[in-house]
């Protein structure tokens, strides 16, 4: 009997594989093969076409340069914090959703905010008008955060504040609030975010032009390194920036950038590396590009340790830390057939929490339409718990370390972002690129880009451009009272009528006068006026009143 000899018996190489067996069965047609950032995937990774060096690209959790992860034990020792972003309504309302999370195992709190408090406008501000509460919490004082926080001891709870601009106020009033409660400011533990960077190139919510803004930022990362140690008072933010529509590739780019300029300006103003580095804290997006993400939180942490500790010469081990916040991507969710969300949002967090993140957000299925319902943040909760408790990837340290793919696309990533440093540098660093605006050009780029391929269903996205469906059902929504607008309105201006006026306009001219002087750290007078009941509105117009505001040149 004749016999055929297997012609796979004379592989012994990726290009023969491919070469003999792979082409010869067509590849669909339609879609795209590349990640979300373009990057060609191979069919395949072998040794043949990953450049691997164990000890320089990997090496061991908690040692240089952390690709496999910041600390020796991860997950194995602690859990990330379970930190749902939370925020409506006035202070009582939020303070009632702080308390039912923390009822159901979050470990660590996350303040959204309105949209006035966030553009530094008071609550009875013209431009208030329709805002007050609607898609996060309004405060307008340290008599707001009194509220907030009211029974929740905040020795025993981490807390983070997302906001940008009037980020030195919302400080000073936490920091209030712990004094009354006999928390001492240097036990204070959490993070607010501050990146004004961002801001200008992403999400918008700027109020001063950059160098101030810059001055304050300085002012409150020098402030918590001598009095608030626990405390991170920037947290470096390209989840808005991938909101906005970059790539993963650009997100990486862009945020370390931003982080390389806020270590920049701190050792201009005098600081040692070494003083401030440790409590510098980041926050990225988790999107649906599986490995893509993954890839990007290792690459992240490679390129912080050895910049840190080659340019900018930090000595300290924990300078070269890069410590991260995760929320899934909130662009990726779809108003039609909203609950298939969920599986989105558990990919999004299971990425997040295999690149090695120590603290997540997980989204809840209902906001692409409102804010959450209580039904729809406790599912958000217990998607993480799942994945902490039920499969099982966290009993090893980076359990996908060494899988050829992984490593050849962490090292692409690393590859274009130093690209993008280059190209920054060269048009003077990151505030000289806003200015030119770059990093707006870059993201609508990438935006138009990923449209058209939605568009032309190269990608799919179930439910919007394929898999549609006629029946929608009826969700019910979390409707924000409108009556809570007058409600703050009517706080805000009894606080007014009752504090001190002579003791708020000797505090608001000293801040005028310290922030007329470049070398006057505002942080102290910002928190005298705090103390004096000054709205963080009145703090933010007197600053106005000094450095004016930023007008930005529009991009199309």
């Amino acid at each position: 009997m004749a016999t055929t000899e297997d012609p796979r018996a004379d592989i012994d190489s990726t290009a023969e594989w491919r070469r003999q067996l792979y082409e010869a069965k067509p590849e669909r047609q339609g879609e795209l093969f590349s990640t979300i950032s373009g990057l060609e995937n191979e069919p395949l990774y072998t040794p043949d076409n990953s450049a691997l060096d164990y000890e320089r690209d990997l090496g061991y959790p908690g040692v240089y340069p952390f690709t496999r992860g910041v600390y020796p034990s991860m997950y194995r020792g602690q859990l990330w914090t379970m930190r749902q972003f939370a925020g409506f309504g006035t202070a009582e309302e939020t303070n009632a959703r702080f308390r039912y999370l923390l009822d159901h195992g979050q470990t660590g709190l996350s303040t959204a905010f309105d949209m006035p408090t966030l553009m530094g406008h008071d609550s009875d501000h013209p431009r208030s008008l329709g805002e007050v509460g609607r898609e996060g919490v309004a405060v307008d004082s340290l008599d707001d955060m009194q509220t907030l926080f009211a029974g929740i001891p905040l020795d025993g709870v981490s807390t983070s504040m997302t906001i940008n601009s009037p980020a030195a106020m919302l400080l000073a009033f936490y920091l209030c609030v712990g004094e009354e409660q006999g928390v001492a400011r240097e036990r204070l533990r959490g993070t607010i975010q501050t990146d004004i960077l961002k801001e200008y190139i992403a999400q918008k919510e700027y109020i001063f032009p950059p160098e101030p803004s810059m001055r304050l930022v300085v002012d409150m990362i020098e402030f918590c390194a001598e009095e608030m140690p626990l405390w991170h008072p920037v947290s470096i933010s390209g989840y808005h920036i991938r909101e906005a529509g970059s790539n993963a590739a650009q997100e990486l780019a862009f945020t370390l950038a931003d982080g390389f300029a806020y270590v920049e300006a701190c050792i201009e103003r005098g600081l040692e590396v070494d003083d401030f580095a440790p409590r510098l804290s980041f926050f990225f997006n988790a999107h649906l590009d599986f490995f893509e993400e993954i890839a990007k939180y290792r690459a992240a942490r490679r390129i912080w340790a050895r910049e840190l500790r080659e340019r900018y010469g930090a000595r300290n081990p924990r300078s070269w830390l890069m410590r991260f916040h995760t929320q899934t991507a909130g662009v990726s969710l779809t108003a039609q057939q909203p609950e298939v969300n969920i599986i989105r949002t558990a990919i999004e967090a299971l990425a997040a929490v295999l690149g090695g993140t120590q603290s997540l957000h997980t989204n809840s299925f209902d906001e692409a339409l409102a804010l959450p319902t209580e039904h729809a943040v406790k599912l958000a909760l217990r998607t993480q718990q799942v994945i902490a408790h039920e499969t099982g990837v966290v009993n090893t340290i980076d359990p996908l370390g060494g899988s050829y793919y992984l490593e050849e696309l962490t090292s692409r990533l690393e590859a274009e972002a130093y690209d993008y440093f280059e190209r920054i540098r060269s048009l003077g660093g990151v505030v000289a690129a806003i200015k030119e605006n770059f990093f707006q050009r870059e993201i609508a780029d990438a935006s138009f880009r990923y449209q058209g391929e939605v568009e032309q269903r190269q990608r799919i996205i179930v439910g919007v451009n394929r898999y549609q469906s006629a029946d929608e059902q009826h969700l019910e929504l979390l409707k924000i009272d409108p009556a809570l607008e007058q409600k703050q309105i009517a706080r805000v201006q009894a606080l007014r009528a009752r504090r001190d006026s002579g003791e708020v306009e000797r505090a608001l001219a000293a801040l005028k006068r310290d922030a007329a002087v470049e070398d006057r750290n505002l942080m102290r007078p910002i928190i005298d006026a705090s103390k004096a009941y000054v709205t963080m509105g009145e703090m933010c117009d007197a600053l106005r009143e000094v450095w004016g505001v930023w007008r930005e040149t529009p991009v199309f």
